[in-house]
């Protein structure tokens, strides 16, 4: 493939690399110091782009990838306040884009299993459950995207909770976040149930940036031969 890295940044670096040994070629870097422009993307004839920015910069990227008619895979959460906006540019330009707030292949079977476990513990209100995420020093939203879909997959199987809250909430109808920010930790997430007699929880840990990267590069070469529209991970794993 032809990929366009879209931020150069740690993820961008570590995108490049796993993608050259592999065999593809990268035919445009780009950074805050250098942004994405329609005339660019498309001089690239890139066959697909992969984003990783800022919450502030991934909309506008995105809508430039869908006028340059550019498949596009972002990895940047924090924006989908305007994700209907987005779906919509990329729909009328037949475009194709792939979001989610983590590609780490594990990370999705965890998302699965943070279901699964949910629906068990709907059941029994005598335990109460906690979402815990840590992240280095330079993440900008708080919490993570990743914990954000956590936590939307407990409350919608539990239905004695009816939002989430990034603190430790003392109102029951409530679901606790606590974000850590730490230095050089790619990223943890814990979902916790607590009782009166003992607790339960499933964790993932992110060792390195390699998992997602690798899964970001995977979800492109999926998206390259797949028809017009938006997708998820989900899609691509076939996660029903």
């Amino acid at each position: 493939m032809r990929i366009a890295i879209i931020g150069y940044g740690k993820m961008g670096k570590t995108i490049e690399a796993l993608a050259l040994k592999k065999g593809h070629e990268i035919v445009l870097k780009t950074s805050g110091e250098f942004p994405a422009d329609e005339s660019t993307l498309k001089e690239s004839k890139a066959d697909v782009a992969i984003e990783f920015t800022r919450p502030d910069k991934a909309v506008n990227n995105l809508l430039l990838c869908a006028k340059a008619q550019i498949p596009v895979v972002t990895g940047t959460t924090g924006w989908y306040d305007r994700l209907s906006e987005v779906e919509n540019e990329f729909k009328s330009n037949s475009g194709k884009l792939i979001y989610s707030s983590n590609f780490s292949i594990g990370v999705n079977i965890f998302f699965k299993l943070n279901e699964y476990l949910a629906e068990i513990m709907a059941k029994y209100d005598n335990y109460e459950p906690l979402i815990t995420e840590t992240h280095h020093t330079e993440k900008l939203d708080s919490p993570s995207g990743t914990a954000i879909t956590l936590a939307e997959d407990v409350i919608f199987q539990m239905k004695r909770k009816d939002a989430w809250e990034n603190e430790l909430s003392r109102d029951e109808e409530k679901l606790s976040i606590i974000s850590k920010r730490e230095p050089n930790v790619p990223g943890t997430h814990e979902i916790s149930y607590t009782g009166l007699n003992d607790e339960l929880s499933i964790k993932h840990q992110a060792n390195n940036r390699d998992g997602f990267a690798l899964g970001s590069i995977l979800a492109a070469k999926w998206l390259v031969d797949q028809e017009s529209g938006v997708y998820s991970m989900r899609d691509f794993l076939k996660i029903k």
